[in-house]
């Protein structure tokens, strides 16, 4: 089931560049970031009450607050260096570029989480690697 929604995210990701690339014009970057920002915290939280799921927040740890703080600090930072790059770049040349998060996130993975590194795992980010500057030169 994993795979369904990985798979889901790729596609909705692959839309949001397009989508935001054509909305993107004429707009300011930080501003388009702020406009996209409103509308996942409504879609998020509509889903939050939607499954009756907010009873939850007050059985959030500490240390679950903190690193979920941080970790939408990451995504607002990645979505503002996102949108501008998108600006003023190529979406066929920002999206490869963008993606090697996968090979960043396997090495944080790694070195943080302890997970496993292994052969296939290093083929895959050196083509991944390679595939990026292929697309990009």
């Amino acid at each position: 089931m994993w795979f369904l929604f990985a798979l889901g995210s790729a596609v909705f990701a692959a839309l949001t560049s397009i989508l935001a690339k054509v909305g993107i014009d004429g707009v300011n970057s930080n501003l388009a970031t702020a406009l996209r920002t409103v509308v996942v915290l409504a879609m998020a939280w509509g889903m939050v009450f939607l499954t009756n799921a907010q009873s939850g927040i007050g059985e959030i740890s500490r240390k679950s607050w903190l690193f979920l703080i941080l970790s939408g600090l990451a995504t607002g930072a990645s979505w503002l260096c996102y949108y501008k790059a998108l600006q003023i770049g190529e979406a066929s040349k920002v999206v490869p570029v963008d993606k090697l998060s996968v090979v960043l996130t396997l090495i944080l993975a790694f070195v943080f989480l302890h997970e496993k590194f292994t052969p296939k795992s290093l083929i895959g980010c050196v083509l991944i690697g390679a595939g990026t500057l292929l697309m990009v030169l």
